[in-house]
């Protein structure tokens, strides 16, 4: 069943007569005739009843006109929604972010919403793993996390910005006013660092463990507003991205090392066809965090 064959249908019950109906559609009667034959041998019920010439609804015709029409208006709606998908009037994305690139994250997020105001956004914020798993469930359009040793072929990569590894410690800290600290210094201190999920202790781990270190770690908190908390009474120190510290009372002191940078990716899945608005996204984000991509 086809909604051309529909469409000839539709007017070929307006119009009554086959002849000014193929004209009304700019085709042959005989074509007309044909298709709509077609039709009713599909459904195994006549729609039209022939008397000669003249034609008239059978009562299938009647109950089959209004499911025809039902059609015919759900398919030009569709047409006008991928319209508006196209021109960015409506459609939905949705975000995995992880926790580290919130402060970042959310200046685009403001300007996209700025710019395309009928376009739903969904952001959730999570751990490299668990938005990793979700998007390859397809949850996601989707995520911005750390991920430099990509392995996964079916995923695409782009860089988007490259970030610091800083220790964050209080302004009131005796450590405050250093211009940067050895990793040896920093596995002497107390750290709260972030719960074994966060792809940042794990990076750490392993930068420890190349130097032969035993880092202090006193507490591991999932929560990066909570980190603060603790680092800002001064007996403890946390490790994050530069991208991550925006509370006054806290300042990041860089870490001596060449494997102290990290990228953040935009990750999303090779085969899906990527929106018009999920383009624009990605454009706004690069166009923003350019100066920091070096």
């Amino acid at each position: 069943m086809e909604l051309r064959q529909l469409r000839y249908f539709l007017k070929a019950k307006e119009l009554l007569n086959f002849t000014e109906a193929a004209k009304m559609l700019n085709i042959s009667q005989s074509t007309l005739s044909q298709q709509i034959k077609q039709l009713e041998d599909e459904l195994h019920v006549p729609l039209f009843n022939r008397v000669g010439k003249r034609i008239n609804l059978t009562e299938a015709g009647e109950i089959f006109g209004e499911y025809a029409l039902q059609s015919i208006n759900r398919a030009n709606e569709g047409l006008l929604v991928l319209k508006d998908l196209k021109n960015l009037n409506a459609g939905k994305i949705t975000i995995g972010v992880i926790y580290s690139m919130r402060i970042l994250f959310a200046r685009t997020l403001i300007e996209f919403a700025k710019q395309y105001p009928n376009i739903k956004i969904q952001v959730v914020f999570g751990t490299t793993k668990d938005l990793l798993e979700k998007l390859n469930l397809y949850h996601f359009d989707f995520i911005l996390t750390f991920h430099e040793n990509l392995k996964e072929p079916h995923l695409k990569c782009q860089t988007l910005l490259k970030a610091n590894m800083v220790l964050v410690t209080a302004k009131k800290s005796l450590l405050a006013n250093r211009r940067s600290l050895s990793l040896t210094e920093v596995a002497k201190l107390p750290l709260a660092l972030p719960f074994s999920g966060y792809s940042t202790i794990q990076f750490f781990v392993e930068s420890f463990g190349e130097e032969n270190l035993e880092p202090n770690i006193c507490m591991e908190i999932n929560d990066i507003p909570t980190l603060f908390e603790i680092v800002k009474t001064g007996n403890w120190h946390t490790i994050l991205s530069d991208t991550s510290v925006n509370d006054p009372e806290v300042v990041g002191i860089p870490i001596d090392g060449k494997n102290m940078k990290r990228s953040i990716m935009i990750l999303s899945i090779k085969e899906v066809y990527e929106k018009k608005a999920v383009k624009k996204f990605y454009e706004l984000l690069k166009s923003m965090h350019a100066k920091n991509l070096e």
